[in-house]
């Protein structure tokens, strides 16, 4: 079949948008990386290190033999509520989707089991994080992925079949992504219990703050950037035309995604400032960094789809969120280091449910029907669109929470069982690092400390 010019310019230029848009995805792996080195203390860098390099090679290879395929699988016995399994293992393009698109969805994937593992450090077995990893990469993250990116899923705003004539709105994964990783955190936690010193005979919480401040601010930048290849880069195709004109296109849509992506964050990240001055009394530049990345979780949903001015609304809402849930980790001694349950869970399922009261009837349109004349749709509720988008959101957020619970509690629970999941009290005393890495991260650390902790760490391996 003979291809125009125009053609073979616009794919051209949607492929090499897409690609980008990937890497800058993946840059969020160091963006992770540097975020949860920072977080922990410093007996444990080396472990939280290799724990992030292994979350990127260990999901690469559970996506491609598997994930890709139960996301976008579309043989003939592809349905609703699961793909086509080892479609990817074909290793050919279907007539929907490329190799482009697969490595951009492949980059999402892999974010997933960075979330989780924030929630479970400095206590957990090196051999546990090679399972989850593999397990949440490849078969529980890409069934909620189907349901709502792909075409034939029984919650996609581009099925045939629109649940509540609407489907769920989740146009980069505030649900798909973050809420996934959170609630599979919550259990990895939840499971593990907490770590040895974070609360006292009392049951107070005792701080155990991480080592490395400059390297969460590092962090917190680099995910900042990234995320403007996850929010934006999420319009598949951007040089779609609409039917009666000829410059417009799902392109006109990527600038303001982008600055409603900034607005939230930015506005999160201020109200969390001033928000945790007035409870604890100073101004902590890792509070501002966490409240940041919950305005970027909650905004993710509905970032293509609403006004600037909404999204101020989002990351004010999303700050609280954030301090409200980890005022309430602590009553109940959860303890997740990176505060990865409450805020990319908390977070992100705040960012559906702001999705069906704040969308816009002229973005959605153009977000999921290029913009197509005389089409209408649900829209925000507060803005008099009805019941029906917001109430396809509570129902993406509730299935999560269940597909998750049911697939990733009992992973955990079993790798508990078999005593595979936490490491000795004496190990985590002593630090991952030592433990189990060979040596600690830093030089001067050892030479300061290490002979104290290794000595402590041995005399309790005599005494045991």
């Amino acid at each position: 079949m003979e291809v125009s010019w125009e053609t073979s310019v616009t794919d051209s230029i949607n492929t090499i948008y897409l690609l980008f848009s990937a890497y800058l995805v993946f840059v969020m792996q160091l963006g992770f990386a540097m975020l949860c080195a920072g977080s922990v203390r410093a007996k444990n860098a080396m472990n939280i290190m290799l724990t992030n390099v292994v979350d990127a090679v260990v999901g690469s290879i559970s996506y491609y033999l598997f994930g890709f395929a139960f996301a976008f699988g579309d043989g003939s016995n592809s349905n609703p509520f699961i793909g086509t399994q080892f479609f990817a293992l074909k290793n050919i393009p279907s007539s929907s989707y490329d190799y482009s698109f697969f490595l951009y969805q492949w980059a999402f994937a892999i974010a997933v089991a960075g979330i989780t593992s924030g929630s479970i450090a400095e206590r957990t077995q090196f051999s546990a994080y090679l399972v989850f990893s593999f397990f949440l990469t490849g078969f529980v993250y890409p069934i909620v992925a189907h349901w709502v990116w792909s075409s034939s899923g029984w919650l996609s705003p581009s099925s045939s079949d629109l649940l509540f004539g609407s489907g769920a709105i989740d146009f980069a994964g505030s649900g798909v992504v973050h809420l996934v990783g959170g609630i599979a955190g919550l259990w990895g936690s939840l499971i593990e219990g907490p770590r040895v010193g974070r609360f006292d005979a009392f049951g107070k919480p005792v701080s155990l703050r991480g080592h490395n401040a400059t390297l969460v601010v590092l962090g917190t930048f680099l995910l900042w950037f990234g995320w403007f290849g996850f929010n934006p880069g999420s319009f598949d195709k951007i040089l779609v035309s609409y039917p009666d004109t000829t410059d417009q296109g799902n392109w006109t849509g990527v600038g303001r995604t982008a600055v409603t992506t900034t607005l939230a964050g930015s506005t999160a990240g201020l109200v969390t400032l001033f928000g945790r001055r007035l409870l604890v009394g100073h101004w902590d530049a890792l509070d501002v960094c966490n409240g940041l990345l919950g305005g970027f979780v909650a905004i993710t949903s509905g970032c293509s789809v609403v006004e600037p001015w909404a999204a101020i609304v989002c990351g004010f809402v999303a700050a609280w969120v954030l301090i409200g849930l980890n005022m309430l980790a602590l009553k109940l001694k959860f303890d997740d280091p990176l505060e990865a349950t409450q805020l990319h869970g908390g977070c992100g399922a705040w960012g559906l449910i702001f999705t069906g009261l704040f969308a816009k009837e002229e973005f959605v349109v153009q977000a999921y029907d290029s913009g197509e004349s005389g089409v209408t749709r649900p829209y925000g509720f507060l803005l008099g669109g009805g019941w029906g988008l917001v109430g396809a959101q509570v129902v993406e957020v509730l299935v999560i929470v269940g597909w998750v619970s049911v697939t990733m509690g009992p992973l955990f629970y079993a790798l508990h069982k078999l005593r595979i999941l936490r490491i000795s009290t004496e190990e985590e005393i002593a630090g991952l690092d030592i433990s189990s890495h060979g040596g600690y991260a830093y030089t001067a650390h050892a030479e300061d400390t290490g002979p104290r902790f290794y000595g402590e760490y041995m005399r309790m391996q005599a005494q045991s």
